[in-house]
């Protein structure tokens, strides 16, 4: 699950684990038992430390080429590179987790400069050559830890299983879905997608639909959208997950870029039925916390209720009262 705002993130698995709340998703990241890294895309994920191993292999290599030009802008060459390694490795024996500062501060002392984008890059990539990962938080900073000592048991897949099972892991979560939205969120290539569909075999099941293939898992029983709310936050995997988003759009409620963050539908959006029907965004205050809701359009009886009951929901998940008040648009 995309993880680079973190708060979102925590709400987006507090979405999908019935009965979650903020405090025990906390407790499971400091615990080791989720971890963050970066994974898939260039950008941060929360992955399971059985898991962590085998997709960076899969996914790391072709991360880092991306990036290369990068690094040469910033003149971090391989011996730098190696150097840092050593360096953070070093620093981070025997259980030590330490924040971005902190490792700066080693990379200091190793002769090697971590300004500006230096230190970020230095870190990403100590976290795609599995030296890395997430640490426990100190306060509201994060830190990093060494990944053998976060997950020891990861296992290691051959390249084929390895894309088998990303393969029918994306399919069975986010299908009924296409090829292109499996490479997009992946980083694979088309030729390592369609070799995942032939490696995932039975347990996906295609759909021709407009003249699309669509893929999905084999089991799963379709049934009508009900007309439950949700408050979705910034880079949901449901927004997030596909490069097709025209499902996601309401028919009658025209997409409004000026009421979205950053005027896109991967901010937090709000939906009805699976349909975008407006845009959200969450203050502190005094007893709690206030959601704006920003409509799309003028929403029925119905939809109103459903959306106040998502802020129910969410309360639960935060452990203090949130108040929902509609912003006319």
């Amino acid at each position: 699950m995309q993880a680079q705002d973190y708060p979102g993130a925590k709400w987006a698995l507090g979405l999908r684990l019935n009965g979650a709340t903020e405090a025990e998703i906390d407790r499971l990241y400091d615990d080791g038992a989720i971890l963050r890294t970066h994974v898939l895309r260039p950008t941060w994920h929360f992955v399971l430390p059985e898991d962590i191993r085998w997709m960076l292999r899969l996914t790391g290599p072709k991360i880092r080429q991306s990036i290369a030009g990068r690094y040469r802008q910033l003149e971090l060459d391989d011996d730098t590179i190696r150097r840092s390694h050593v360096a953070l490795a070093t620093a981070l024996q025997r259980g030590r987790h330490l924040t971005r500062t902190e490792l700066g501060e080693v990379l200091r002392r190793a002769g090697i400069m971590p300004e500006g984008q230096r230190l970020p890059h230095l870190i990403f990539s100590g976290e795609l050559a599995g030296l890395l990962t997430s640490g426990a938080r100190q306060g509201k900073q994060h830190t990093w830890a060494l990944l053998e000592e976060r997950a020891p048991k990861a296992r290691v897949l051959d390249r084929d299983e390895a894309i088998g099972e990303l393969t029918r892991r994306y399919f069975v979560s986010h299908g009924p879905a296409q090829l292109k939205d499996f490479a997009w969120w992946s980083g694979m290539t088309g030729a390592e997608t369609r070799k995942g569909i032939e490696l995932a075999g039975a347990a996906l099941e295609r759909h021709t639909f407009e003249g699309n293939d669509y893929w999905f898992d084999a089991t799963l029983s379709v049934s009508r959208a009900t007309a439950t709310a949700h408050l979705l936050p910034n880079f949901d995997e449901y927004t997030v997950g596909y490069t097709d988003r025209s499902a996601m759009l309401h028919p009658t409620h025209p997409f409004r870029p000026e009421l979205f963050a950053f005027s896109s539908i991967l901010a937090n959006v709000v939906t009805v039925a699976g349909q975008v029907v407006g845009a959200w965004r969450r203050t502190v205050t005094r007893e709690g916390f206030r959601v704006e809701v920003r409509p799309l359009a003028k929403l029925a009886a119905a939809e109103h209720t459903a959306v106040d009951e998502a802020g129910g929901r969410m309360s639960r998940f935060l452990g203090r009262p949130v108040e929902i008040a509609w912003v006319d648009t």
